[in-house]
């Protein structure tokens, strides 16, 4: 049994129209590739992490689509809330619906074995970014983070936020299970992998790994994180990963 990650498919089988195929030729016969290196590598005894981003639809009934069709392939799924989830709806609802093989983190935890495993989204913070590393002429519609005062002030109300779902979703962790594992759907740390109020959380609550997606059209091999004061962080956005799950554990 074994553990994989990877992230922000951004599934439109429920909404055809919005396509990933438009953000450049990375993400020509996405859903083909996304199918073919999952069902390769993975078995229906692995648990695979999707931290975020994971369907275009706009309701619970559009996203069933899409959740449907990863329900489908091998494994047990653990999935969190990304930026673009905006179908994501109250525990309640989603608990209904969700097709067995699927398990959503929402100010939760999910223990499987001797693995116990925590998160939450996160937002934009002004402690790191990106830029340097993002391919912009690759990505027609990809933007450069910048900070006016408004947007500044918004994001550190939700980052806020964000920090204390994470401070309490990890203080629910199972304290005998032998590995914790965070999710975060943004980077909880920059690429110097210097402290940031999101590290230090997991760090405080002694996270092992950290997975987490949001980035696209990433430089290849420009942002390899790593481990550091005792945790591994890795980028497993399906892109930059060529569409193959990570093997983490």
């Amino acid at each position: 049994m074994s553990i994989f990650a990877i992230s922000d498919p951004h599934l439109s089988f429920g909404v055809p129209s919005k396509s990933m195929e438009i953000f450049g030729s990375q993400w020509a016969d996405y859903t083909e590739k996304f199918e073919k290196q999952w069902r390769l590598f993975i078995t229906d005894e692995d648990l695979v992490l999707i931290p975020g981003d994971i369907s275009w639809g706009m309701t619970l009934e559009e996203a069933l689509v899409d959740l449907c069709w990863i329900a489908a392939l091998p494994g047990q799924k653990i999935i969190i809330k990304g930026n673009h989830d905006y179908w994501w709806d109250s525990s309640s609802k989603m608990s209904k619906v969700m097709p067995p093989s699927i398990h959503f983190i929402h100010n939760t935890v999910f223990n499987w074995n001797d693995v116990t495993i925590g998160g939450t989204r996160l937002w934009d913070t002004e402690e790191y970014n990106f830029n340097e590393f993002i391919h912009f002429q690759d990505n027609p519609k990809a933007k450069e983070i910048t900070y006016d005062a408004q947007k500044k002030e918004n994001d550190r109300k939700i980052f806020q936020r964000e920090l204390q779902r994470l401070d309490a979703s990890l203080k629910q962790l199972d304290p005998k299970a032998k590995t914790r594992i965070a999710m975060t759907h943004y980077p909880p740390i920059g690429a110097d992998l210097k402290p940031s109020k999101a590290s230090s959380i997991l760090e405080e609550h002694n996270i092992q790994i950290c997975v987490f997606g949001h980035l696209h059209s990433v430089k290849k091999n420009s942002l390899p994180f790593g481990e550091i004061r005792g945790i591994k962080y890795y980028l497993t956005s399906c892109d930059y990963l060529d569409f193959t799950p990570i093997r983490i554990l």
